[in-house]
């Protein structure tokens, strides 16, 4: 969506900042729902779930790109949300149950590079659509996900688990490393809309070149999920996820910056790896845990991950209508200033949380 935000603008007869909502209202019942999809998703049993689940993504997506007026796009969009909120987090859990104690870290990396590269392919497919027609972004989207279909959930937790319970999931220490994953989510990973509003008022380059320089963004996370998932099971989840906040604190004040449009897409690309190192050690902490209901602390994390991009172009839109620059300065100080008071110091489900 990001890289086609004026095109989608321009056919419903949007503002690009209106057209952002279509961001907004997909996020919100996927941030919303992923608060109990884990646990339900356990319950009910992982593979039938994740597989329902792409299904209804498909119907939803092809009511997207069918859609003659905004308001049945965004309703394809909150359906989109809310049957992608009981998909990563299954899959999440999946993995860690199959996944040695020691090696959890690069195997949340390899996952990490996957992720990253629908990441990357995203802005450059969505902006090359849109030089045709938006639309088409939407029917390729549909297709994918009937495939995904077919595939449905890797070994692990994939039967039912009646022990699974909310009240495993909700502990403190999740909460509080999913306020991290908020913050860090809403202020780097969730601005790519940001950076194309930038690109396009600055730069004035076209959806398809917005498109390729975003790509920079994932394209480095992919380059570099293994090396951060070793890192982690060398160094420990928390320093990495603290060394991130850092590094995307520093890289994305750089962006609102810089007069360069070269220096803007390398410092973007830059920001890949510390966004890895936020959300692989972020994924590792909490699923370090020997609980029964992995998937669903995992989905609490995620649910407040995608909350925090889901308030994001809200809050920070208006901020880049009255100063380009303070809008990226803003997230860079919470990057900055947050994880270190409120990251907790052992993985949730070990020991005493605080």
């Amino acid at each position: 969506m990001a890289s086609m935000l004026p095109e989608l603008g321009e056919a419903f007869q949007l503002s690009a900042g209106a057209a952002s909502a279509s961001l907004t209202v997909y996020m919100i019942p996927f941030a919303g729902f992923m608060l109990f999809s884990g646990t339900w998703g356990q319950r009910w049993g992982a593979r039938r779930t994740v597989i329902t689940a792409y299904l209804v993504y498909v119907a939803a997506s092809l009511g997207c790109a069918l859609a003659q007026d905004e308001y049945l796009f965004l309703a394809g969009r909150a359906v989109q949300g809310a049957a992608n909120a009981f998909v990563t987090p299954l899959l999440l859990g999946a993995l860690a149950a199959i996944t040695p104690p020691t090696r959890l870290g690069r195997t949340l990396g390899w996952f990490a590079s996957m992720q990253a590269a629908g990441q990357t392919s995203a802005p450059l497919i969505g902006g090359l659509a849109a030089e045709v027609s938006w639309r088409y972004a939407f029917l390729g989207v549909a297709v994918v996900a009937a495939g995904l279909a077919v595939l449905g959930l890797p070994g692990g937790e994939s039967g039912p688990r009646r022990s699974a319970s909310l009240r495993t999931a909700w502990r403190p220490a999740v909460l509080r490393a999913g306020l991290v994953a908020g913050i860090g989510w809403g202020c780097l990973g969730g601005l790519s809309y940001l950076v194309a509003l930038r690109l396009d008022d600055d730069f004035q380059l076209s959806a398809g070149t917005r498109g390729l320089v975003l790509t920079g963004f994932g394209l480095t996370g992919i380059l570099t999920a293994r090396a951060v998932g070793r890192a982690i099971d060398r160094f420990g989840a928390r320093r990495c996820v603290l060394t991130g906040t850092v590094l995307g604190g520093v890289l994305l004040a750089g962006v609102g910056l810089v007069p360069s449009l070269l220096a803007v897409g390398l410092l973007w690309a830059a920001a890949g790896p510390a966004m890895q190192l936020i959300m692989v050690g972020l994924n590792a902490l909490v699923l370090a845990g020997n609980g029964d209901n992995r998937g669903g602390a995992v989905s609490v994390v995620q649910s407040l991950r995608f909350g925090g991009g889901a308030l994001s172009p809200v809050a920070f839109v208006p901020v880049y209508h009255l100063d380009p620059l303070a809008a990226f300065l803003l997230p860079a100080a919470l990057l900055l200033t947050t994880a270190p008071v409120v990251l907790p110091r052992i993985p949730p489900g070990q020991g005493t949380e605080k």
